[in-house]
């Protein structure tokens, strides 16, 4: 026996331990004897929750359970159950969960909501095709306007209380008590050390009342004051109703706080055939109340949207009178209509005509039983006219035209449209225009007049004498009459001048009466400083008659001006038309540069100091070449001009030849210079030699420094650069990179010299070929072979075929 109890007392304290390691595991001062296998699902969710809330890993947490006495095994342990799902976790992410409670359901949060719960339904929502355009039907087609009630407010002080409903009952102060308790199915509620209370009927008001007055009889502190009760709804109850006549009829459980129009939004609405405005909400096998939501719809009147009770019937009864509405209205669609409801009532669930509705009258059609009738109700009826079953109304546009339009546009202040009255005139309506523009051409304005057939005609105005108060002149107008005032300015030809040559800005300008050469020179910016005193000015020349005499196409006026002066003393009147050319100085050249490099005593930028100097000058100029320069190595290069690219673009390359298509992209992609190569050992022994060739502005002169290598590059085995060996030839270095690949074209090789010139192989008698001489510092470039097309098995049978009917043809002839 005494091990039996000292077994218990054990488990005990494991238990209690587990316990407290559940409770706290920062806080806890001796965890040696815990053990994870005990602990329960809820107990390591409540671990996970404090590290959690501590923003602590479980790696972090380690060092310090192992310093409190927790073994590393039970640790590991306790690591493996924290990172797997626990049943808590999923009951946290499930937002609701049935709980049964006294015999009756409930619908119960995580518990973080602080607000009341309620069993919550969804409508499916569906496209409503059929009763798109009945108004009112968008009502139930919004998922944001669901009518549900709030119940994170406070509890109404009027709201019933009945079964399943749910109260905490607190006392606190010098006693404290505090528990839920459900309200059974016979209505009461029963309270420790108090008794049954009987609730069920009563108002939550009523209830408190009730509840503190059974509570004080028990606790004396209560009745002296010195503890107070209260007495709250902790969870609401749900009730059944049943809906029938809606899109989606049947029994609803809803909260017993819901509404009519809460519950009308869960079941869809009326169905298709269903009033929306004769709904009858059936309470205790009575009608308790008949609901029009078209009160809410048109004026947000709420009165019908009253609170249910269980077993409350709402029936949804089909339609008596439909009417539609097409048109010119705010809101067009299909209306019920209710007995004694005039078309103004109509018009008013329409929300009346908009801007554009034709309102003297509405067409309306009608159906007798047999056949369709029109009729037009007139805006004097609207209030007395009572709408039929069926009727279509159509509400037509206003006619676009006027009734006083008159437009007046053209030389005027304020051309617009005006009111026309009767015996109105051209001087009125000029008035109201603000009168003429000093340009207006006053002897003559059109009117552009409708007649009564809709065609238009002409009517001729002499404005001056109608001004001046001519009354034939003054001619009345009439309503949509458009009357044109000209400007003088319409019929003046625009006039241009030109001026080329040495201003700063030539170009085309306007021609103004009594322009001069001195205005148009300022008006160009002035003279360059390369003008000369020379003027050339063409002239158009104008005549009734050909002249077969005078062979001139213009009039010339050579002039001269103060090339330094803007302002000349002799100014000169233009006329339209006339073209000046300001001649440029015959000297007049700004010092122009070339530029040497490489291996010479003082490189740099130079002057072209000669008309015609050579590169031998400017090489003399800038020192001579240096001790370390090639003397075959001298080259010009020159840029090329925008037309010589144009040139070299313009190159026809044969598509079969590979090098010369690389060649002519070359050309239009790359080449910026084109090289001159100068024998400078020629130049150096006579100046005069044709290799000393005159420079031009632009020039670079490349002076190349000596180089004891050949450079080997194009389709050779290995591209390298091989040291210089006197006596030496051409094979001698492509042997030297491994010969040349599958794809070089040996007999193409040439070699290029520092200079820039190039030299090629060349093919001598008896098929000896002879290769160019090489030298330090030159390049050998072995080409590509051009791609060549091979014959098909099919091409050489057929080449075979032919050369067999041929032979067969020279034998017979022969015999």
């Amino acid at each position: 026996m005494k091990k039996i109890i000292t077994a218990i007392v054990l488990f005990i304290a494991l238990f209690q331990t587990s316990s407290l390691m559940a409770q706290d595991i920062l806080k806890g001062s001796d965890l040696s004897t815990v053990r994870v296998d005990y602990l329960t699902d809820a107990e390591i969710f409540k671990i996970k929750t404090q590290l959690q809330s501590n923003n602590l890993t479980v790696d972090q947490a380690e060092p310090m359970a192992l310093a409190k006495g927790m073994s590393a095994s039970e640790f590991a342990k306790l690591k493996k159950r924290l990172a797997m799902p626990s049943s808590s976790d999923s009951e946290k992410t499930t937002t609701k969960k049935k709980v049964k409670k006294e015999d009756f359901e409930y619908e119960e949060g995580n518990g973080e909501d602080s607000e009341l719960k309620q069993e919550k339904f969804k409508n499916k929502k569906f496209k409503d095709t059929l009763n798109l355009l009945v108004f009112g039907s968008e009502l139930f087609d919004n998922p944001t306007l669901n009518f549900e009630p709030n119940l994170k407010l406070a509890t109404p002080v009027n709201y019933i209380l009945g079964p399943a409903d749910e109260l905490q009952i607190s006392v606190f102060g010098v006693q404290v008590f505090e528990d839920k308790i459900t309200v059974s199915r016979e209505g009461i509620v029963s309270i420790q050390n108090v008794g049954n209370i009987q609730v069920s009927g009563l108002t939550i008001e009523a209830a408190t009342q009730k509840i503190k007055g059974a509570i004080a009889r028990v606790y004396s502190t209560v009745r002296s004051g010195q503890s107070k009760v209260e007495v709250s709804l902790s969870r609401i109850r749900t009730i059944k109703v049943t809906i029938i006549g809606s899109r989606l009829p049947g029994n609803y459980s809803i909260s017993s706080l819901a509404t009519v129009y809460n519950a009308l939004f869960l079941c869809g609405g009326p169905s298709k055939n269903e009033s929306y405005r004769n709904i009858e909400l059936i309470r205790n096998n009575k009608v308790y109340k008949i609901i029009d939501i078209y009160r809410f719809l048109v004026s947000g009147n709420q009165s019908d949207n009253v609170g249910l009770k269980d077993n409350d019937v709402i029936r949804i009864p089909a339609y008596t009178n439909r009417v539609t509405v097409e048109g010119e209205v705010k809101r067009p669609g299909i209306f019920e209509i209710k007995k004694g409801e005039r078309f103004s009532d109509l018009l008013t669930f329409t929300s009346g005509f908009n801007e554009f509705a034709y309102t003297a009258s509405v067409n309306v059609l009608q159906k007798t039983g047999k056949e369709y009738k029109v009729a037009d109700i007139q805006a004097s009826k609207f209030s007395s006219y009572i709408p039929l079953n069926g009727d279509v109304y159509k509400v037509s546009k206003i006619l676009n035209r006027f009734e006083n339009r008159i437009v007046i546009a053209g030389a005027v202040f304020r051309p617009d449209t005006y009111s026309f009255y009767e015996g109105m005139r051209i001087s009125d309506l000029v008035a109201q225009a603000e009168g003429l523009k000093e340009d207006a051409y006053k002897n003559r304005a059109i009117i552009v007049r409708l007649k009564s057939d809709l065609t238009t005609e002409v009517v001729n105005v002499n404005l001056e004498k109608a001004l001046l108060g001519d009354m034939n002149a003054n001619i009345t107008l009439r309503k949509e009459d458009k009357v044109m005032v000209y400007s003088i300015l319409d019929f003046k030809e625009e006039y241009k001048v030109t001026i080329d040559g040495e201003v700063k800005t030539p170009g085309v300008y306007e021609y103004h009466e009594n322009l001069t050469l001195n205005d148009l020179l300022i008006e160009s910016g002035g003279l360059k400083g390369s003008a000369s005193k020379r003027v050339e000015i063409a002239r158009m020349i104008k005549a009734e008659e050909i002249d077969v005499n005078n062979p001139n196409k213009v009039e010339l006026f050579n002039i001269e001006i103060a090339s330094d002066n803007n302002e000349q003393l002799k100014n000169f009147v233009l006329k339209p038309f006339d073209v000046v050319n300001v001649r440029r100085m015959s000297v007049f050249s700004k010092p122009e540069m070339v530029v040497i490099s490489g291996a010479v005593a003082y490189p740099g930028k130079y002057v072209l100091a000669h008309k015609k100097e050579k590169i031998f000058d400017v090489i003399n100029r800038a020192g001579g070449l240096t001790a370390n320069a090639t003397l075959g190595g001298v080259k010009i290069m020159r840029p090329i001009s925008a037309d010589q690219i144009d040139e070299l673009q313009n190159v026809n390359a044969d598509s079969k030849d590979t090098i010369q298509n690389k060649l002519a992209r070359k050309l239009k992609e790359d080449i910026k210079y084109s090289t001159i190569p100068v024998n400078w050992e020629k130049v150096l022994k006579n100046p005069n030699n044709s290799s000393n060739i005159v420079l031009l502005p632009g020039d670079e002169i490349e002076v190349s420094f000596f180089k004891e290598t050949v450079k080997v590059v194009g389709s050779v085995l290995l591209t390298s650069e091989i040291p210089y060996a006197s006596g030496r030839g051409f094979s001698y270095y492509l042997n030297a990179v491994g010969g040349v690949n599958a794809k070089g074209w040996k007999k193409k090789a040439f070699v290029i010299y520092p200079n820039g010139r190039a030299a090629v192989s060349k093919s001598r008698f008896l098929f000896f070929r002879t290769y160019p001489k090489v030298t330090p510092g030159s390049q050998i470039v072995v080409p590509e072979k051009p791609l060549t097309k091979k014959l098909t098995t099919g091409e050489w049978v057929s080449i075979g075929s032919v050369i067999t009917s041929m032979a067969l043809l020279i034998i017979t002839a022969f015999k």
